[in-house]
């Protein structure tokens, strides 16, 4: 970094620092070769889809590597959801947090079903068991928690209240595949937990999800769900809908799957060249992990305190993006102020103080395999570089720079 005034800053009509935009969720890509030999054995089958020896295997993987006796492959992360609240009988009102990507409570509305938005822990952003039994009523049929940045929700202390409460557990790991907790791989937790295999994540197959589950009665139901309820080549036994994942799909899965060790190392060090580039800087806190778990660093995720870091998070992103560092805020502004969820109960705020608060503060930097540390080194110095001049900025820009 060899810029040292706000001048050179291309908002204000200098070049941009990076010639190429630095993306978060940039689709991480193993073997070619591999991919391709693949790709050439499907298509000399002619085998595309309805349950092919690919997917059968990326099942098998996907389960050896989770450590559970089932793992349904569907065409996304999202049908993943609402087959899984489906086969689990879900009804009424389902408790979810406001704090998660919006296809979380989608899923579930989708099905007929009612998210109830439940806040978050400031420490962890995920579900704890004592917020969710404050909102468990009579309508209350189950909780959907998300491992979100791959960090656990309060895992036991939640599958202890759905036994108490009788209530089912489904947890949305679509950011957790290769995280650990207790040393346990998550996807065996609760009733079923769900993938998302979608091409921002650490494991992708282009398009993709799955549902994990112990449960061997439920994992058939899954089955069933997926491909329109068929127990046979003509026997239809139960509703269903076309939820499969092809073998070209499958094919990707199991190539990146090979790849995923390589993948993972290659988040830490970018994760740890953020660690010690950030560090010290004032209003910005990165977002830790328990290093006794295994972790995929598929996100680097920083709060910023407008306060101490003289600007705020939106400002902040403006700048970045003129600098082609696409950097995002998650998840702006917060589920219960999306439509339909808004219309539906425009009281929802009121109970959801820190989903607000994390919605106006959190920013998810770049990361993946398209990243090195020195790319890391020259956003950090980008970063510190605008903190620097704030004041410049604001005068310049006004607090938010809608109009850029």
């Amino acid at each position: 970094m060899t810029k040292t005034c706000i001048d050179h800053l291309a908002i204000l009509g200098g070049k941009a620092e990076f010639d190429q935009p630095l993306h978060v969720g940039r689709p991480n890509l193993g073997s070619r070769d591999q991919l391709f030999a693949r790709l050439a054995e499907l298509l000399e089958r002619k085998w595309l889809t309805n349950n092919g020896p690919l997917v059968q295997e990326f099942e098998q993987r996907l389960a050896a590597r989770i450590g559970v006796k089932h793992c349904v492959a569907v065409c996304n992360g999202t049908a993943a959801l609402e087959i899984g609240a489906r086969a689990l009988g879900l009804a009424g009102e389902v408790i979810v947090p406001a704090f998660t990507f919006v296809a979380t409570p989608h899923a579930l509305t989708w099905q007929g079903l009612t998210p109830r938005f439940c806040d978050v822990d400031p420490r962890t952003h995920c579900l704890s068991a004592g917020m969710v039994e404050a909102h468990v009523g009579e309508r209350t049929s189950g909780i959907v928690g998300v491992h979100l940045w791959g960090r656990p929700c309060d895992v036991d202390a939640l599958q202890d209240l759905a036994r108490r409460r009788r209530l089912k557990l489904l947890f949305d790991a679509s950011h957790a595949f290769a995280c650990t907790h207790g040393g346990r791989c998550i996807g065996g937790f609760g009733d079923a937990e769900v993938f998302s295999f979608h091409a921002t994540k650490v494991l992708n197959s282009g398009e993709g999800g799955a549902v994990a589950t112990n449960d061997d009665a439920l994992a058939q139901r899954l089955r069933l769900l997926r491909n329109f309820g068929f127990a046979g080549y003509d026997t239809v036994v139960h509703l269903g809908i076309n939820g499969k994942m092809s073998e070209l799909a499958a094919a990707l899965g199991l190539t990146n799957l090979e790849s995923l060790d390589a993948f993972v190392a290659a988040n830490r060090r970018n994760f740890e060249a953020y660690r010690a580039g950030l560090a010290g800087l004032p209003g910005i806190t990165l977002i830790a992990h328990d290093q006794r778990e295994r972790h995929n660093y598929q996100y680097v995720v920083v709060e910023v305190d407008a306060a101490k870091a003289g600007i705020d998070r939106d400002l902040l992103v403006d700048v970045l993006w003129k600098e082609n560092v696409l950097a995002r805020r998650y998840f702006y502004p917060g589920c219960h102020r999306m439509e339909p969820y808004r219309s539906l109960d425009p009281a929802a705020a009121q109970s959801l103080p820190v989903t607000d608060r994390l919605a106006e503060r959190v920013l998810v930097l770049p990361t993946g395999t398209d990243l090195d540390v020195d790319d890391v080194g020259r956003v950090c110095s980008l970063i510190a570089l605008v903190l620097g001049h704030g004041s410049a900025l604001r005068a310049r820009l006004g607090p938010r720079a809608d109009d850029l």
